[in-house]
């Protein structure tokens, strides 16, 4: 979401730019459905579309919408002609949307980026292509969140099907129209949470990576004097409090979730086990991780065992936390502990690519041509 939030802030200035979005992949690509990458109409380029491949040509395209307004849909795969020109050897194919978006035509998107940072999810819709009788101009946008709709695709029985296609999508992706329309469904969820747990060196390492990689990193430590702010700048909140007082308030109040991680590095038995008492008897969480030695491990789980923790939920516990990369400094701890972290959730290996066999960009089951359900009028 960082490019839409870019784009946003310079749409506030009057500047118009070109948004390029990722509609439809398959095959062996490096990104999915809605990646984008902003041009601007100084030339300036923000965010990646292809890893490389398809950039240049992009770009080219770009200035040629920002120029003109007309929208513009196109396809790059491994089987084109242009290949070698365009340099897409991945292998996989790709569906770029490329659309002029300025003050005049930003509110919708205004509108479901709002809607995210309130920690709610939303559907941004935009009309990519219309073959009705009477089409309406491609780059309509219409959001559905919640139970709120803003803007429309100019037909509202397309609208209506739609939004009611918009209560089962888990992922980004294309939607055909029953009467040819084709709809891009951009997913806007909140950021996913990591909480980390101590004040060290080590902390701020994996607070760097997880904010990195996309997390709303909060750090939280029970001593004034080392959960500071300008000691952990890259995190999103800094937390003075008891471990498990703070995370049990966090899942009273229905803030965690499966995308939710815990890591816990505080490496203190009167922090750690309270509070993975509490991490491991909440299911939802989506990962639970301590630092520590195999002695410390062992010692760790046998507390838990006396205060009445299963052995179902010991084995959610991740500890010792991280992937064996043989790394030794906070920095390469917390690069092992986020690809553990990441493998998790994308069902990965964690096995070298050289070793595995496949697609190199696998992606799990996202329909990139997902039917829209015909509306009661026969649309």
């Amino acid at each position: 979401m960082d490019v839409i939030e870019d784009l946003l802030a310079r749409t506030r200035f009057g500047e118009s730019v070109a948004l390029c979005t990722v509609v439809a992949a398959s095959g062996s690509t490096p990104h999915g459905p809605g990646t984008s990458m902003l041009v601007t109409g100084d030339g300036c380029v923000v965010g990646s579309i292809s890893g490389g491949c398809v950039e240049s040509e992009v770009y080219e395209l770009a200035l040629e919408v920002l120029s003109s307004g007309e929208p513009r849909l196109v396809s790059y795969g491994a089987d084109d002609e242009s290949v070698f020109s365009v340099g897409l050897m991945c292998g996989g194919t790709i569906d770029v949307f490329v659309e002029r978006v300025g003050p005049s035509n930003v509110a919708e998107l205004e509108f479901a980026v709002k809607v995210a940072d309130r920690g709610q999810t939303a559907v941004l819709a935009t009309l990519v292509t219309s073959t009705g009788p009477a089409p309406p101009r491609s780059g309509a946008h219409l959001v559905i969140a919640d139970r709120s709709v803003k803007g429309s695709l100019g037909v509202g029985s397309l609208d209506d099907a739609v939004v009611r296609a918009a209560d089962s999508l888990t992922s980004s992706q294309t939607l055909s129209g029953p009467d040819g329309d084709v709809v891009f469904a951009r997913v806007l969820t909140p950021k996913p949470r990591m909480i980390v747990f101590g004040a060290t060196d080590f902390v701020a390492a994996v607070a760097h990576a997880a904010a990195f990689t996309g997390y709303r990193v909060t750090v939280c430590d029970a001593r004034a004097v080392f959960a500071t702010k300008d000691r952990f700048p890259m995190a999103d909140d800094v937390v003075v409090d008891w471990p498990d007082r703070y995370l049990r308030q966090q899942v009273d109040a229905g803030l965690i979730d499966a995308r939710t991680a815990i890591c816990v590095l505080t490496h203190d038995d009167r922090f750690d086990v309270p509070l993975l008492e509490v991490a491991l008897a909440v299911p939802e969480i989506g990962f639970v991780g301590a630092m520590g030695s195999r002695r410390t491990h062992d010692d760790r789980v046998a507390r838990l065992r006396e205060r009445g923790i299963d052995d179902s939920q010991l084995a959610r516990l991740s500890s010792p936390i991280g992937l064996d990369l043989g790394g030794r400094t906070p920095e390469e701890i917390a690069i092992a502990i986020m690809a553990e972290i990441i493998s998790r959730r994308e069902g990965g290996t964690g096995l070298p690519l050289r070793d595995r066999d496949g697609d190199v960009h696998q992606r799990a089951g996202v329909s990139v041509s997902a039917p829209v359900a015909r509306s009661s009028q026969g649309t």
